[in-house]
């Protein structure tokens, strides 16, 4: 079988492990997690970056932060995660479903205004696949219509919007570190603080809502409870593993770039007989080859592709159910577009397997099975 992902391990982690359980300190704000924070504020260049146990946990904390209150209404693309709106939905807020880009399956900006009312509080870009939507346009209606821009960045470590990381274009973003990442340390995820105004409240926010951060600073003489907030460090184990992986990142991010060269050029064949339409990168993107997925131009084409992949021992998925349509997303949300691309393209979608050690005659079997169809 050549599973749909496996973890990549990259040769430091238990070094760095047994290094963290040396130090006598297991739990957040440790060593490693600094030295991780550090990280990202030197290389991605955010204001502030701290480690979660998820970027559910992430997403949790930034509507936390902009104070997000029942009623409040989110925009989102209805083809993400459940995380994306289980956030929203926990504080009492409504998230607000619009299409997608068929080109490439991100929020279609052109949406976003019609969506809002004056209950909007917040707009959600996702960056699927490592790319991301004309996020100029996004902070641009944000501005205008002083709105926070959170980044669900889950799938977006190494990609970059214009030259800049994704990550730190809007006020806060999150980011995954669960083991169907590029980057991973099993679960995790990342906080990453944009907007210096919200740096304080992000503290307190993350330490259970205390001030703990400022009497570690030795800024107050004591610490005590000043605000909503919950558990929201990872463990050094956590970090430690995760310190190995971002050390490496680059090269990962290079090797997996390379597998998904090798699926884009063999499938231009298939896009060109007008079987299925590869993945559009526009010219603003440098992704991260997350995902290579193909859309094939029906759902039964889909399925018959899929059911040969399978009985070759080759595990390739579908994703998401549309939010809009489930039964949840229903009972929390509400539609502020027209679905026509999000009740259609994500029937017809059909990822495959990509990991950094992906063994090379995937690319022939894959292939192959595609001729025979």
């Amino acid at each position: 079988m050549i599973p749909f992902n496996i973890p990549p391990v990259t040769g430091n982690e238990s070094k760095y492990i047994m290094e963290a359980i040396a130090n006598k300190k297991l739990s957040g704000d440790g060593a490693f997690n600094k030295k991780c924070s550090q990280w990202f504020m030197k290389n991605v260049k955010c204001l502030s970056a701290n480690l979660t146990p998820s970027c559910t946990a992430s997403l949790e904390m930034a509507f936390i932060i902009i104070d997000l209150k029942p009623g409040d209404e989110v925009i989102m693309p209805s083809f993400t995660f459940t995380s994306t709106a289980n956030a929203v939905a926990l504080f009492g807020g409504i998230p607000v479903f619009i299409d997608i880009d068929p080109e490439t399956l991100n929020m279609d900006v052109n949406l976003i205004e019609e969506a809002i009312t004056p209950k909007t509080k917040a707009i959600v870009p996702v960056h699927y696949a490592g790319m991301t939507c004309d996020m100029d346009k996004v902070l641009e209606i944000a501005k205008k219509n002083n709105l926070f821009v959170i980044e669900d960045a889950a799938q977006g470590m190494f990609a970059k919007y214009k030259g800049r990381h994704l990550g730190t274009l809007g006020d806060i973003s999150a980011i995954s570190f669960h083991e169907t990442k590029n980057i991973v340390c099993g679960e995790g995820g990342a906080i990453l603080i944009n907007n210096p105004a919200l740096m304080e409240r992000a503290d307190i926010v993350r330490d259970k809502g205390s001030n703990r951060q400022q009497f570690l600073r030795g800024e107050v003489d004591k610490y005590t409870w000043q605000d909503k907030g919950s558990s929201y460090l990872l463990s050094e184990l956590a970090a430690a593993f995760l310190l190995a992986q971002l050390e490496v990142g680059e090269k990962i991010t290079k090797t997996r770039l390379a597998h998904w060269n090798k699926y884009n050029e063999m499938f231009k064949e298939f896009e060109d007989s007008g079987m299925l339409k590869r993945q559009s990168i526009p010219e603003y993107n440098e992704h991260n080859a997350h995902i290579f997925y193909a859309v094939f131009a029906t759902k039964e084409l889909q399925q018959k592709v899929h059911q040969k992949l399978l009985a070759d021992n080759i595990k390739a998925t579908m994703h998401y159910v549309p939010l809009h349509s489930s039964p949840a997303g229903k009972k929390f949300g509400r539609i502020g577009s027209s679905m026509n691309n999000s009740d259609i393209l994500p029937e017809r979608l059909l990822r495959f397997p990509m990991y950094k050690d992906l063994p090379e005659n995937v690319f022939e079997k894959c292939y192959n099975i595609l001729k025979t169809i």
